[in-house]
């Protein structure tokens, strides 16, 4: 075990975890930041998806000892009052219905708008590749994205 300080939602916090703890783990159990969601445990399915330095990665398989002094944004860190422009967007696409994986497609989105702020529908199909929704509604992702670019 050994202390290492982290940079979340603009907040530090010190753990104390072996290094090769998943950071999925950190958020969820050691900082009770339990909106990004365990899935499948091999970085297949997104649920896990958080910022890194504005690029989405998969918190499940990435060590803290890998993260050193990058910035992790969280889903709860996204915005203070659930206004980011993809959440109202998420609401007014009525996106999630189970609700599970919404998370990790909010973090994968905000990751693609901050790269490219007008995305094509190309671009959108390829950067949310890898984020699985079990209750299909990748055609109401795809919408909310675009109405989230144009806010």
């Amino acid at each position: 075990m050994i202390a290492t300080k982290l940079n979340i939602n603009k907040k530090t916090h010190t753990v104390e975890v072996d290094p090769s703890t998943p950071l999925l783990w950190v958020l969820r159990e050691h900082l009770d930041l339990v909106g990004t969601k365990y899935g499948c445990g091999v970085a297949s399915c997104g649920a896990c998806t958080v910022l890194l330095d504005e690029t989405a990665v998969r918190s499940c398989s990435l060590p803290i000892s890998a993260i050193g002094d990058k910035a992790i944004t969280t889903i709860e860190g996204l915005s203070e009052n659930g206004d980011h422009p993809l959440q109202q967007a998420w609401e007014e696409h009525d996106v999630p219905q189970c609700g599970y994986c919404q998370a990790g497609q909010i973090m994968n989105a905000a990751a693609l708008l901050k790269s490219k702020p007008n995305p094509t529908d190309e671009d959108i199909d390829t950067a949310m590749t890898g984020n699985l929704c079990r209750c299909g509604t990748y055609l109401r992702i795809k919408a909310a994205i675009k109405t989230a670019a144009s806010y």
